[in-house]
This record gives C-alpha cells, structure tokens and sequence, in this order.
C-alpha cells in the first residue's frame, strides 16, 4: 500500500479532482437548461425523483453496484479516480445547482435554454477531459464500455458506449426524467470538443506540470 501511495503521481490527482469540479459544474448546468442531461445522468436524476433519495445519495449507491462489476472484470481501471468520481460527483453537481438556481434562476426562453446547454456542452468536455486523460481511475459507469469492448472487440467501443447511453435514455424516460436536446447533444456531441480540449489544453497542462 505505501508503494502504491508512493507512485501516485499527486499533481495529475489534483488535475483529476479539478476535473471531477469542472465537470459537476457542466452536468448542472445542463439540468438547468431543463432540456435534459447525459443520458446516465439523467437517469439517476430521474430515479432518484422517483424514489425519493437525494441525488447525490442515489448516485454512489448506482456507482457501488456497478463497482462491484468493475471490480470483477476492469480491476485495472480502477484508481483514486473511480472513487472520487463515484462518491463526490453527485455532491458537486447538487452544489453548483443550488448556486446557479438562486443567482440565476430557471430559464424561461427556449433561446435561453439552448444558450445554457451550449454553455454546458464545453464545461463539460473540459471536466471531462481533465478527469480522464490524467488517468488516475475510470468512473464505474464509464468502465461499463471499456470492460465490454474487451470482452468483444469485434464490436467497436463507439457501439458499446452508445447502447449503454440508450439504455440509461430509455430508463430515463420511462422514469419521467427528461430526454431532450441536452441528451442528444451529451450523448453525440461531446466526444469531438473533448477530443479539443485533450490536444490543446489537457495534455499540454499535464506535459507542463510534469516537467
């Protein structure tokens, strides 16, 4: 245990926890914009609202029983990161919309709306690329993907990440949550401005610290 502690590399852990911030922010600001949210997201909101347990709550009891998978089939994703992902993201989300609701307020115009979920969509990437490329540990939502194009490779990550997100829309839907254009959006459109903040900003912030 000391030497894993050790080898921690200890600025990418507080880039991946920055990360982890940035990226609360973004999936709060896409429920503000109440055209929906990710599709995993949205589907612990939307069953959280159903069953009455606090978001936040919900969501590290849905990332322990997906962990135990992880555990099982991707223990080599694991890291510091899994775990600040699983248990503090849902509290960082619920922190920054509680502020962004009583200083801003609901949007009322769908002009708006759309603004917001545009807004959301870089926030986002940023968080997310900051969280994954300094590779300190896969969420267990995200490992899900991983650990299936592993075990069939003849089906592209692309699909098994897709087929996932459609599976946690329908859930959504089916719970009353909301699927939308930010789902859409979430679920399609973030892999290229992620892919833009990995090569122009994320690594080159990596490449700079670690010097």
């Amino acid at each position: 245990m000391s030497e894993w502690i050790k080898n921690i590399n200890w600025k990418y852990v507080i880039i991946m926890l920055i990360g982890n911030i940035v990226l609360g922010l973004g999936i709060a600001i896409f429920k503000l914009s109440g055209l929906g949210n990710d599709p995993f997201s949205g589907m612990v909101m939307a069953l959280a609202e159903v069953t009455g347990i606090a978001y936040a709550v919900f969501l590290i009891i849905l990332n322990m029983c997906i962990f135990v998978i992880e555990i099982i089939f991707g223990r080599k994703l694991i890291g510091i990161g899994t775990f600040v992902n699983a248990v503090f993201l849902g509290y960082f989300v619920t922190f920054f919309y509680n502020i962004l609701v009583s200083t801003v307020g609901n949007p009322d115009h769908m002009v708006q709306r759309i603004l917001i979920v545009c807004v959301g969509v870089v926030v986002t990437s940023l968080g997310v690329s900051m969280y994954q490329l300094t590779r300190q540990g896969v969420a267990p939502y995200d490992s899900l993907s991983l650990i299936m194009t592993e075990k069939w490779p003849k089906i592209p990550y692309f699909w098994h990440r897709v087929s996932n997100d459609a599976i946690c829309a329908l859930i959504c839907w089916l719970a009353g949550g909301i699927v939308g254009l930010g789902t859409l959006v979430s679920a399609f459109g973030l892999g290229p401005i992620v892919q833009f903040f990995d090569t122009y900003f994320t690594s080159k912030l990596l490449e700079k610290i670690g010097n």
